[in-house]
């Protein structure tokens, strides 16, 4: 430490307030600068979940960057700090599929910088350079010298360790960088090999074998207003491992070929020419802006998912629509010249299954509670109205598989299907309880679904009947104008 005399102040890292932990599992998919955390090939960063639950622990996982833009960034560190860094509720833990691989997705050539030094240290901006690549001729580090990060100023420091040679004036450095340009559609689709590798969408099979977690919300920001990758995405989310279902959230982009899409009626077109219609997902449009920073809407949706589930004890009962967001503005494009709009134009998505932004009440509130399959005065299974209608029986069938899976394999008496069936029926009656079920939830073993055939073999169907309680969309109050105040004039007085 250098000679001190005096008072003195440093700014360090932010700290902020403490992450809300919840039992509902989001699953992220994108791109992450792991090529920043020392020994990223030994780590296991990609194409596996890596589970985060604050912004110190992602900067040490996964690495941070300010720099998430589609194409060129790191699409997932819009989700660490819209999760970690949010000025309304930090909610976590979540889960990161990283596709990024600093082995092949970096620049041919290696990277020569020049670096004057001063004391025996100097440093550097960069959010892409392979940490491990990093080196100096005829030097050796951790013998002549140590390679820091800061993840709050992006800086590379290099700090001479040599006390007899130390590193002064100019001296070249080289090192590797990562492109995240070159990672591509296909990567984040991703595939189980017939080796039993599983890479980007598909490896969200790795989070029940590796971390015994069920998940229940999927979304890749930055990626999903992509067709093909909106569709691996609610086709990944039915029967994780033959079992689990989950809900996507997606986005429709704000530009797609040189053609803004920047307005209610461009977004409207859109979706129905691209078919995002999935009774599983939410759609939303367009981006939301805080603080000069910029959001897809399908990060904002799932946090506020999650935020919301919390309420009700990780029963997703509640849509997260009209919930308060992080967000100071609406978003369409540095290009667009559309100011924003109000709850009523608002409304005209959401009776196309859009979910959007809106200003009410002196904050920004998530809008719109519909799935993506819903259309007004359309046709429709009445359960994909609500996204809560369809996460509600999500939540009943990946629970009744969850409490059951040990008994698969053990005897089966008629003694074993009613305790069955009582267990099941605490549990509706549970959610009833919390409003999260309206009327009389039920559980039954019907001789229709149950023939001999089936029973011989094993095979028992439960039927579970119920009804997840809607919200109030809309509620008028109607006034008429009398004139029997009039009297008031004759009458007697008090």
């Amino acid at each position: 430490m250098a000679y001190l005399h005096g008072t003195y102040g440093e700014r360090t890292a932010s700290q902020v307030k403490s992450t809300a932990q919840v039992d509902e599992i989001a699953v992220y998919f994108g791109t992450a600068p792991i090529n920043l955390i020392r020994g990223y090939d030994d780590a296991d960063l990609v194409n596996v979940p890596v589970r985060l639950r604050n912004i110190g622990e992602a900067q040490q996982k996964v690495g941070y960057s300010d720099n998430w833009e589609p194409g060129n960034g790191f699409t997932l560190c819009e989700v660490m700090d819209y999760h970690f860094n949010n000025t309304v509720q930090n909610v976590g833990p979540i889960y990161m599929i990283n596709v990024l691989d600093p082995d092949v997705h970096r620049k041919a050539e290696a990277t020569k910088e020049t670096l004057t030094f001063s004391n025996g240290r100097a440093s550097f901006l960069s959010d892409t350079v392979i940490l491990d690549t990093l080196a100096i001729a005829e030097k050796v580090e951790g013998v002549d010298y140590t390679v820091d990060y800061n993840f709050t100023s992006g800086k590379v420091t290099i700090s001479s360790l040599n006390d007899s040679d130390p590193l002064d004036g100019e001296i070249s450095v080289t090192f590797y960088e990562v492109d995240p340009s070159m990672v591509e559609t296909s990567n984040i689709i991703g595939q189980k090999s017939q080796s039993g590798e599983y890479s980007g969408i598909a490896a969200v099979a790795l989070m029940y074998l590796r971390h015994n977690a069920i998940t229940n919300i999927m979304a890749a920001p930055g990626w999903s207003q992509i067709p093909e990758v909106y569709r691996a995405l609610c086709s990944a989310a039915q029967k994780i491992n033959g079992h689990w279902d989950a809900f996507v959230n997606a986005d429709i982009p704000l530009e797609e070929g040189g053609t803004d899409i920047d307005t209610i009626a461009k977004a409207i077109d859109w979706k129905e020419k691209n078919g995002y219609t999935s009774e599983i997902s939410k759609v939303c449009w367009p981006m939301s802006k805080n603080a000069g920073k910029v959001y897809h809407l399908s990060t904002v949706t799932t946090a506020t998912m999650m935020a919301t589930d919390m309420e009700h004890d990780a029963v997703p009962c509640e849509s997260p629509s009209n919930e308060d967001i992080m967000a100071t503005a609406q978003y369409f494009g540095d290009k667009s010249k559309n100011q924003g709009f109000d709850q009523v134009e608002a409304n005209d998505l959401n009776e196309k299954g859009i979910t959007t932004l809106i200003y009410w009440e002196g904050a920004f509130k998530l809008w719109g509670p519909h799935t993506a399959a819903y259309q007004y005065n359309g046709s429709m299974d009445a359960a994909a109205i609500f996204d809560n209608n369809i996460r509600m029986l999500m939540h009943c069938t990946n629970g009744f598989q969850k409490r059951n899976g040990t008994q698969i394999d053990a005897p089966m008496t008629p003694n074993d299907r009613d305790s069955i069936v009582i267990s099941e029926q605490g549990e509706l009656d549970a959610l009833k309880g919390v409003g999260a079920l309206i009327g009389d939830p039920e559980i039954i073993f019907l001789e229709s679904e149950n023939p001999t055939s089936n029973m011989v073999n094993g095979d028992f169907m439960f039927h579970i009947m119920a009804t997840p309680t809607p919200p109030m969309k809309s509620a008028t109050a109607k006034v008429t104008y009398t004139d029997e105040g009039f009297s008031s004039f004759f009458g007697e007085e008090a």
